[in-house]
């Protein structure tokens, strides 16, 4: 049996959840989200407490009864306090501004990098060189997160870009000169 998919999921006060055959549903202080679970997996809810079982042994339930049971806490983490990426830009005249739901990146290209946010998801900039990407979809905001890294991935020889906060760039030590 998993071990992820036998640990039950705590649902706050504030959290309710409403199951209607595959479809759930999680509301909560930051908005909801919805979610279609796959067939073979079962999701019910015991007092303040979420159960993620699957309905046999077969090989597909058993793939899908981790992942269904860390979708679901995802889900309620999400509605209750909302998950955030921070990216940090480091290099000489890199910078970033946010503009409503849009995000202006000037990272050593001819041109400015826009990118509009998608809806759900809110950017701010700190200092022009932190960026912090928030939400309650905690899949939407790693990818917008994964999305604005790849603008300008650190380079290793004098780790330029744009990178995850506490994220360790291995440094190469680049040409010597002649001797």
């Amino acid at each position: 049996m998993s071990r992820i998919g036998k640990r039950p999921i705590p649902v706050p006060p504030k959290v309710t959840v409403t199951i209607d055959g595959l479809n759930l549903t999680v509301k909560g202080p930051k908005g909801s989200l919805e979610r279609q679970l796959p067939e073979k997996v079962a999701v019910a809810q015991e007092g303040e407490t979420l159960l993620v079982t699957r309905q046999d042994e077969s090989r597909t339930a058993r793939e899908r009864h981790g992942l269904v049971r860390t979708l679901v806490a995802n889900m309620v983490d999400g509605v209750d306090k909302g998950f955030e990426r921070r990216l940090d830009i480091q290099g000489v005249g890199y910078r970033a501004q946010a503009q409503g739901n849009k995000l202006i990146l000037n990272v050593g290209y001819s041109k400015p990098v826009e990118m509009i946010m998608p809806e759900g998801i809110q950017v701010a900039v700190e200092n022009n060189t932190l960026v912090i990407v928030s939400g309650i979809n905690k899949e939407l905001v790693g990818n917008m997160a994964a999305k604005i890294r790849a603008v300008r991935p650190p380079e290793p020889y004098k780790g330029k870009g744009i990178r995850y906060q506490g994220e360790f760039v291995r440094r190469k030590q680049g040409k010597t000169g002649k001797k």
